[in-house]
């Protein structure tokens, strides 16, 4: 009941200061002169605005009553002034609700200032201003507000719901000129002018409504489009779309067809008039539907937030599973032609008059051709699991674990490196695919390798595990299997940075060293560099040697240092090794991440790709402040690299001199 009267408030507030806005613009434009006496039509508008600056306020304390019962979890103090008041000093939305109601009485101010007779055209601006402001300042507590780069999701948001204003609050005018021009002849040119005016902003203001919705939209669903036909946001969205495009199929008759007619004869006129008037009502009808299905719409979980437990089609559409294909290239590209081809041809039927069975019937022909070779190619199958979130981390101790299980369950059949060269693998009736070297983690979904592994493929060529492994298990599995991959994609890493590209993540780690100090991977990022440092003893200590003689050099830097054992260590010899290193080693979770980190060992000189793999004695990772993985140095492959103490505070500064290009790598595969 609480979120239905949430909702329910909230669309009266934004219906009402919508209406304000748009009201204020189309007046403000309607007459330019003021040698005339005001038009019926204006008078009656303009008496409208205090009931909607009275809705204004109401909602804004409706909404106040129903977020402080929500935030509290007490629907009882729905009703509580005290709550409300405890709620406003102690939350920001409730500091952002104080600065929206401070200006919605602006806006009753103004309004009332609105009675008097005339009314000069900068002070409907003011009042539409002041509304525009209670609107602006509603987007710092939305779900724009809480995204990365939230300043410009809020600027996008509020242009968006600005520009929709202007819109869907100048409808009601155009709706009263209309009528007041069919009761009088003479009105029929002044009308005409009018709309004209309107039209000549509607244009630019549906772009911007059209540009920053695409923004805002992008943002709540980010890559993963699955959520548009599998959530709640998605098909909200759907909707809000769907009217949209019969709104603006409308607008573009009144444009096109109906406004010129007023114009004309008296005749034309009067038709034009009563077009209009079924129109426009059925636009202004479907525009309210529209605020409703955008008001539930911004109350709804976000695409990229919600969880995708049950994909419910026995397909999807990816372009990074089949584009390597040239005929999938050449196919889905003639597609394209033909959907254009479409479109000129509307065009060119509308110009050249054909008849209305050709008009429709080639261009439908055409876009049905289109959208099948487009988009059929381009169809993987899929199953429940497909967009299942992992709610296992990618992190070292997840691989170290499926490192495991893959070498008890799956090397006789896909080989120890996942390179499907098992003993197994040529008498099997299908030839298991190559996960190392082959791109498959990045063309399928972490959801259809559980699938797999739950259910097996082939028809019980690959078995089924789900009976044998458990959940977390087979998320294990599948971590290793994300991370062996992108330590095959680490070839190309050598121990001079490619500038301004990162694009490795490596797993997140955890880890207590023999100082007492503890942190994880992410403990650095947005603070310092990070040289991770896997040695063996007594094999690395020399260079362990010379990392402590430029350990404080590597400080100065704003670079740490974090050295990991590759082997078990008996006390003495962790002593040894640790004694008068003025950085952190390892105690707990070393195994882990040697176990994970070794996977990003090959090089282009020395791939690795066959047996069980050549672990190196010792590695080092560079890490910028971002938490990519940018530079590395094997002393086996790379030769004396690192030992030159310049060459490595080189690629330092370099890396601290880089703005952040990519967001924070995620904690989960996809």
């Amino acid at each position: 009941m609480i979120e239905f009267a949430s909702a329910l408030f909230r669309c009266l507030q934004l219906v009402s200061t919508m209406l304000l806005i748009g009201g204020c613009v189309f007046l403000s434009i309607a007459d330019r002169q003021q040698a005339f006496p005001e038009p019926t039509w204006s008078t009656r508008l303009k008496k409208t605005f205090p009931w909607l600056a009275v809705m204004l306020l109401l909602g804004l304390v409706g909404l106040l009553a129903t977020t402080t019962a929500q935030a509290s979890g007490s629907p009882e103090n729905a009703w509580s002034p005290q709550a409300w008041a405890s709620f406003i000093q102690k939350t920001r939305v409730g500091f952002i609700w104080t600065l929206r109601a401070a200006s919605a009485l602006a806006v009753m101010l103004i309004v009332l200032s609105l009675r008097t007779s005339p009314v000069a055209r900068w002070q409907y601006i003011l009042c539409a201003s002041a509304a525009a402001l209670t609107l602006t300042l509603g987007t710092l507590a939305s779900h724009s507000a809480a995204e990365e780069q939230a300043v410009l999701a809020t600027l996008s948001y509020a242009l968006h719901l600005i520009a929709a204003s202007v819109w869907f609050g100048g409808l009601p005018g155009v709706i009263l000129a209309v009528s007041a021009s069919a009761n009088s002849k003479d009105e029929h040119t002044r009308t005409s002018e009018v709309l004209n005016r309107f039209s000549a902003i509607a244009f630019p203001t549906m772009i911007a409504i059209v540009t920053s919705g695409v923004i805002v939209a992008n943002r709540m669903i980010d890559t993963n489009y699955a959520g548009l036909v599998a959530t709640t946001y998605g098909w909200f969205l759907i909707a809000k779309l769907t009217l949209l495009a019969l709104i603006l199929w409308i607008a573009s008759r009144a444009k096109s067809l109906w406004v010129p007619m007023l114009a004309k004869g008296a005749e034309i006129a009067a038709t034009g008039v009563q077009k209009l008037r079924t129109w426009v009502r059925v636009e202004f009808t479907l525009a309210i539907l529209l605020v409703i299905v955008a008001t539930l719409l911004a109350n709804a979980v976000p695409a990229k937030h919600d969880i995708i437990d049950n994909w419910p089609y026995p397909f999807r559409f990816s372009i990074d599973a089949n584009w390597v294909d040239p005929l999938v290239r050449t196919i889905v590209l003639t597609g394209l032609v033909f959907l254009i081809t479409a479109g000129i041809a509307i065009v060119l039927g509308r110009k050249k008059r054909w008849g209305t069975s050709w008009r429709i019937a080639i261009p439908t022909i055409l876009v049905i051709i289109g959208c099948g070779a487009t988009l059929y190619p381009l169809s993987v199958q899929s199953y429940p699991e497909t967009y299942r979130k992992t709610p296992v981390p990618f992190d070292a101790i997840s691989i170290a674990n499926g490192v495991d299980l893959f070498t008890a369950n799956c090397i006789p059949c896909h080989g120890p490196q996942a390179k499907g060269n098992g003993v197994l693998a040529k008498a099997l009736p299908k030839q298991p695919v190559d996960l190392l070297t082959e791109p498959h983690t990045a063309m399928h979904t972490a959801g259809d390798f559980f699938h797999w592994l739950t259910y097996g493929r082939f028809n019980g060529v690959m078995p089924a595990f789900g009976e044998k492994l458990s959940e977390e298990d087979r998320w294990d599995l599948l971590n290793f299997l994300h991370a062996n991959n992108r330590g095959y994609q680490s070839r190309i890493i050598t121990p001079r940075i490619l500038p301004d590209q990162p694009f490795l993540a490596t797993p997140n780690f955890s880890y207590t060293a023999h100082d007492g100090s503890s942190g994880t991977l992410k403990d650095f990022r947005g603070k310092r560099g990070l040289l991770l440092v896997l040695f063996s003893w007594p094999e690395s200590r020399d260079r362990l040697n010379q990392l402590g003689s430029v350990a404080i050099e590597l400080v100065k830097s704003n670079t740490a240092i974090l050295a990991v054992p590759m082997t078990e260590f008996s006390p003495d010899d962790l002593a040894a090794a640790a004694r008068n290193m003025p950085f952190p080693v390892v105690t707990q979770g070393a195994r882990e991440i040697s176990s994970s980190y070794a996977l990003f060992r090959r090089t282009l000189s020395l791939p690795d790709l066959f047996g069980e793999g050549t672990r190196p004695k010792h590695i080092e990772f560079l890490f910028d402040r971002f938490g990519y993985l940018r530079a590395r140095w094997i002393p086996h492959t790379d030769g004396t690299g690192w030992t030159d103490d310049a060459l490595l505070l080189q690629q330092i500064r370099q890396l601290n001199q880089e703005r952040e290009i990519l967001p924070p790598p995620g904690d989960h595969v996809h």
